[in-house]
């Protein structure tokens, strides 16, 4: 079985989008309009977050923390605080987004910040914690990145396809922030931090065998016969990158009021 996911979507995020057209682009600071419902606590469901066509976006499955995990790009270990049911409570969202073009990520995840803060009352404070973490590293032989052939302004894509034993990831137009956001938000069990120092933009292909700590175990672990190398070999050998894990200072985030939305 072949399973697509959408990374920037995964944990999840929002799918990869394409080059916009050249028109004026409005303000995307909130839905037009959005439906929030509660699912029922023994539904199976896939977990994600993705732009169908121009205007609708839809959320299945997400938890509230996991929804602020997305649209502040946080690994769930640094949100804590508020109510329980912020954790046990799993909702699906289809809302439709304002203009005529297509929302970029940071687009749709500022439009969720204020469905959260709007409909379910999020009020929070930051604090700065220590945590274990993975910092994105050079390796030692030198990055294997090739600049980004897209124009500068076009936004990046990351979208991964899942099959048995192996996951492939082609990215297009990605700085290491991207990659680090993407890394600590959908994939990895904690915080990574860019340690890279490379500024540019970059296109390249990732491809691992996931194991039972990656995707929140969403997806299943590959066997020891997998024929793709782990994640963390996968990345130096492919990227020339490494992930170094350690402690360090994070900006955590402390909920301090959330509310379940009212019936739409």
């Amino acid at each position: 079985m072949i399973r697509q996911v959408a990374v920037f979507a995964l944990g999840m995020s929002v799918s990869g989008v394409l080059a916009q057209p050249a028109v004026p682009r409005p303000k995307f600071d909130a839905f037009e309009v959005a439906t929030i419902k509660p699912m029922d606590p023994d539904a199976k469901a896939g977990r994600y977050i993705i732009m169908q066509g121009t205007h609708r976006f839809v959320e299945k499955a997400y938890t509230v923390k996991l929804l602020i995990a997305a649209a502040y790009d946080l690994n769930p270990r640094t949100i804590s605080g508020g109510p329980g049911w912020i954790e046990s409570d799993h909702y699906d969202i289809v809302a439709v987004t304002p203009g005529e073009v297509r929302p970029t990520h940071d687009e749709q995840m500022s439009m969720l910040r204020n469905l959260l803060t709007d409909r379910f009352k999020l009020t929070f404070h930051r604090e700065e914690k220590v945590f274990s973490i993975y910092e994105l590293e050079v390796a030692k032989n030198g990055p294997k990145l090739k600049a980004s052939t897209a124009p500068p302004d076009d936004p990046p894509a990351l979208i991964s396809t899942v099959y048995p034993q192996r996951i492939v990831m082609p990215a297009r137009n990605v700085t290491m922030s991207d990659l680090a956001r993407l890394m600590q938000r959908a994939i990895l069990d904690r915080p990574v931090v860019d340690k890279t120092g490379l500024s540019g933009r970059y296109d390249f292909d990732l491809e691992w065998a996931p194991d039972e700590t990656q995707f929140g175990g969403e997806v299943p672990p590959a066997s020891a016969e997998a024929q793709a190398a782990p994640l963390f070999s996968a990345i130096q050998q492919q990227l020339g990158l490494r992930l170094e894990a350690t402690r360090g200072p994070v900006q955590a985030l402390v909920v301090d009021k959330a509310e379940r939305p009212s019936a739409n």
